[in-house]
């Protein structure tokens, strides 16, 4: 009995993180090399805090990525799909949700902060935590005043799994009521390619010429694909 007990105790220890060779446990990764190093596997694990018995939260960070397939549907999941995997349940699910709202706010508070909306690396910061994650096209806007600061984020139009249809006379109502000066947009690719299609080229021009009519200024329009953007002014499409 004492023989069993020692087997079992070991075994349940050996899952712990702790036990790991400090250079491959995800906290002191981190501190050693920054986040950007680790792996989703690894964020997440620091997440999670803890695993439950016979899994580290390493593998139960690996569960949920082999089930949601990345971060952004982890992030969006509802609970009910969340809470289907084995140690995940209402507390965790809250402080996902949670990270993701003050993710949010920190970057609306950088916004806010910045005497004008024209750094491309705060746009691509602050549409990556504003951009719904989904699996169909999404065609949002950033409005901006005179000065370029930020007026609202507006989820214009939602599409299907590869287009979305785009009306300028909708897009030159809303610039007209929030009094807008110039305008930023932004659309999603769920494929993850980044390259703008035709139809994206065409869109951007006719709304450039529509709102040219009323003094709104086109500064930029955005692809988003996985965890990353393309800005079309940026590389010459517009």
């Amino acid at each position: 009995m004492i023989v069993i007990n020692r087997i079992r105790i070991f075994g349940r220890d050996s899952m712990s993180i702790r036990n790991w060779p400090e250079t491959e446990r995800p906290r002191e990764r981190l501190i050693k090399y920054g986040a950007s190093h680790l792996s989703n596997a690894e964020l997440l694990a620091i997440f999670l805090r803890t695993g439950i018995e016979g899994k580290t939260a390493l593998d139960l960070a690996r569960d949920l990525l082999s089930e949601f397939g990345d971060i952004g549907r982890i992030i969006e999941a509802d609970y009910e799909s969340f809470a289907k995997i084995k140690g995940l349940g209402i507390a965790k699910y809250c402080q996902l949700k949670a990270t993701l709202e003050i993710m949010k706010r920190h970057f609306q508070c950088k916004v806010e902060e910045s005497a004008a909306f024209t750094n491309p690396e705060l746009v691509e910061n602050y549409l990556l935590s504003q951009f719904p994650q989904t699996e169909n096209e999404v065609f949002a806007c950033i409005l901006l005043d005179n000065k370029h600061r930020l007026i609202e984020f507006e989820v214009l139009f939602k599409g299907t799994i590869n287009q979305t249809q785009v009306y300028p006379r909708v897009v030159a109502q809303i610039c007209l009521k929030k009094n807008a000066a110039a305008i930023i947009f932004a659309h999603n690719h769920p494929s993850g390619d980044l390259t703008p299609s035709d139809s994206d080229q065409q869109i951007t021009e006719k709304l450039k010429e529509s709102l040219k009519l009323i003094d709104v200024r086109v500064l930029d329009h955005f692809i988003i694909g996985k965890n990353q953007t393309l800005s079309m002014a940026q590389q010459g499409f517009m």
